[in-house]
């Protein structure tokens, strides 16, 4: 039976099935506009903010760009009940959730004219959001940088494309043509790409943070609170180090939150890199140069038309299809 689910880009209206991850700290109106005006979905990081900081940055996203975009909440932040009315309000292009089930609040939303599409890290989660009306989903890989699941993005988007009926978007060790085009062939029918929208020339991050990514190797990301529950990637540094060491000594998740307590925040503004937490990607060995927004999304395209036109896809016993 031939594949009918539209593209994300026929979903959202977009130029390029391609959104940007919702960063926390780091996802601001300057890079969503910056996205978004090169043809993908920006997205504003709702983060621990409030409805009043979000609104506001909706408000600048708007000034910046006429193009679609979309905010990301965190369904742990204490304001959430207070941003998913302010978003029904404001009516973003689309809502991307991520720590939880946002079920209770995807009809609302799809009432306002909102496109809802969770991150999810199993194949159940993808099927009960299906069921409740999401419109889409980010099947997100444990190569991604910031929390992540257990399993891989090969091994998650297929899974995921097969059991729903709805647009699958792939998401975690996207950064290149290469990486685009590997997910197109397992189902997904749109990427997201976070870390090396890092060093877009729009996004505000520390040009310490910067640097850390484009000198990173492909053995420099490091998973720190698996003990406690809750994975997340990062770059290696001496807080790294110090949180590991600690968790091999039996750190709690509660001691754990408090030693992690603004770190992030650290790295992103006051460029801390030493103790604080830069969250990347494994995709970051690959990372090499800054570019504008709208650069890294051509070029991505670029190459998966050129892998499309020159490749010949081996099947069987040696036949190229």
């Amino acid at each position: 039976m031939a594949d009918c689910r539209e593209d994300i880009g026929a979903l959202l209206g977009i130029e390029y099935p391609i959104i940007q991850g919702g960063m926390a700290w780091i996802a601001d109106s300057s890079l969503a506009s910056a996205v978004s005006g090169g043809g993908g979905l920006g997205l504003i990081a709702a983060g621990n903010a409030d409805a009043d900081f979000v609104r506001a940055e909706i408000r600048r996203t708007r000034a910046l760009t006429d193009k679609p975009f979309g905010v990301n909440v965190m369904l742990l932040n204490p304001h959430v009940d207070a941003i998913m009315d302010m978003l029904c309000e404001e009516k973003p292009a689309a809502v991307t959730t991520g720590a939880g089930n946002p079920g209770k609040y995807i009809a609302r939303l799809k009432d306002a004219g909102i496109k809802v599409i969770p991150v999810v890290a199993s194949v159940a989660l993808a099927v009960r959001l299906a069921r409740n009306g999401a419109d889409a989903v980010v099947a997100e890989g444990q190569e991604a940088g910031g929390h992540i699941g257990e399993a891989t993005t090969m091994a998650l988007t297929p899974q995921v494309a097969d059991a729903v009926d709805i647009p699958v978007v792939a998401a975690g060790g996207i950064g290149d043509g290469r990486g685009a085009a590997a997910a197109f062939m397992l189902g997904a029918k749109g990427i997201q790409v976070g870390t090396r929208f890092l060093v877009a020339r729009e996004c505000t991050v520390s040009q310490a943070y910067k640097d850390m990514i484009l000198k990173a190797k492909d053995s420099d990301t490091a998973v720190t609170g698996r003990s406690t529950g809750h994975p997340v990637r990062v770059l290696k540094n001496r807080m790294t180090k110090e949180i590991l060491s600690l968790e091999g000594k039996g750190l709690s998740p509660e001691e754990f939150e408090q030693r992690m307590a603004g770190t992030l925040r650290a790295a992103v503004k006051d460029g801390d890199v030493t103790h604080g937490s830069v969250m990347s990607g494994q995709i970051a060995g690959l990372v090499r140069r800054e570019q504008t927004a709208a650069e890294i999304i051509e070029e991505i395209f670029r190459e998966v038309k050129e892998i499309y036109e020159s490749r010949a896809f081996i099947c069987g016993a040696g036949r190229a299809v």
